[in-house]
């Protein structure tokens, strides 16, 4: 049987071994529930945060997913793989001189910024209608889009030391905005260093608002649903937390639930933003953007909040 009204977003830990399609799955059955989805895939080897929206929640799945990330990466210099991570076959090696601690640093920190990444062949990135991976176990090639992405920080984790050809792996620390790719930033990494590279472990330790000690596993969730018990399930507002936001009187409510386009002023305390979560008694009712076609108008990009009477 269903749960009725089960609705929020899951702070998952998801383990390694599994895609992300595997947890949607595993939670329908231990949910009950058939509306739930998940916020951009993590690889199967990665193990990390994984917000999973349940009920309305998943209306907010393209806010979350685009939310800030933060991942922390084992970089190995000296070896190039066809994955770009510890998976692929090795096709370029390179003896490791001593690298000193200032190198990896002036290396890192070049990176900081707006950067241009080439996705990895084995990535599901789209190309002509097919994903990069389907080319690459083909042993097709195919030119890839070039795409900016936003490096917040990087820094090492590990001890301010020299690598040497015997210990060649060093750890950083990534926030990054959404589509980045960490494997091919280790690669980056090795080439301003002059070797080749490889990202050989990564987990994924936030994803917007959502952080590694706000997680739960999948054995957690299935025994507290036993139990009787959702504390795993977190309102749904949580998941545009670094959305700007205003809030609005009744009658405004009234009218954004039924998707009215709204007058520009009641938008000033935010007018430069692309999209306003917007509120009424501190709960998300709309996402609404500066409207493309009238003027000193912004209009829903989604409501959320259900009107009296609609079920869906």
């Amino acid at each position: 049987m269903e749960e009725k009204g089960m609705e929020g977003i899951i702070p998952l830990w998801k383990e390694p071994g599994m895609t992300s399609h595997d947890c949607v799955f595993r939670l329908r059955k231990i949910l009950h529930t058939k509306k739930v989805g998940h916020t951009g895939t993590l690889d199967p080897d990665v193990a990390g945060v994984l917000p999973i929206c349940i009920g309305r929640a998943t209306k907010l799945a393209e806010y979350v997913t685009a939310e800030g990330k933060t991942y922390i990466a084992d970089v190995s210099i000296g070896t190039a793989t066809t994955t770009e991570d510890a998976s692929g076959e090795i096709i370029a090696e390179k003896a490791v001189s001593e690298i000193s601690a200032e190198q990896i640093e002036e290396a890192i920190h070049q990176l900081e910024g707006e950067i241009a990444q080439v996705p990895p062949m084995y990535s599901a990135v789209k190309v002509n209608g097919r994903k990069l991976y389907e080319y690459a176990r083909n042993g097709e090639t195919v030119d890839r889009p070039v795409r900016k992405v936003q490096i917040h920080a990087i820094k090492r984790l590990d001890a301010p030391q020299s690598i040497t050809a015997e210990a060649p792996t060093f750890t950083i620390e990534i926030s990054c905005g959404k589509g980045t790719y960490i494997r091919t930033l280790a690669v980056m990494i090795g080439e301003i260093l002059g070797y080749p590279a490889h990202m050989s472990a990564l987990k994924r330790t936030r994803s917007g608002y959502f952080e590694t000690e706000h997680c739960f596993r999948l054995a957690e969730i299935e025994a507290m649903m036993k139990a009787e018990d959702q504390h795993f399930l977190l309102p749904l507002e949580k998941g545009i937390a670094e959305m700007p936001r205003i809030e609005v009187n009744a009658a405004v409510h009234s009218e954004i639930l039924n998707g009215k386009v709204m007058p520009e002023y009641l938008f000033a305390a935010v007018n430069n933003e692309a999209r306003v979560a917007v509120f009424h008694e501190g709960k998300l009712v709309a996402i609404y953007k500066p409207h493309p076609e009238k003027a000193a108008c912004w209009k829903p990009e989604k409501v959320i909040e259900l009107r009296p009477g609609n079920l869906n």
